[in-house]
């Protein structure tokens, strides 16, 4: 869930931002460089490592292989 907020920011920063990712992506933009410092990482920690995995991910590919050809052969 997302939450709506207002920020103030001075005027040469604000065109420093809009020249530099676009008026469309400051909300991530800002978000991405906020996250690390106002929530864990133990989850990004755990996905990297989970994708780190060759083994894992050799299974899960397979997986999702076998999953996609059975939906492909089910009758709708």
């Amino acid at each position: 869930m997302h939450k709506r907020m207002t920020i103030t920011l001075d005027e040469s920063v604000y065109e420093g931002l809009y020249r530099t990712v676009g008026k469309r992506r400051m909300s991530q933009f800002i978000e991405d460089l906020l996250r690390p410092h106002v929530v864990g990482t133990s989850l990004d920690d755990g996905y990297g490592a989970m994708a780190a995995d060759k083994t894992r991910e050799a299974e899960a590919a397979e997986w999702r292989n076998v999953l996609a050809g059975n939906m492909a052969d089910a009758v709708r």
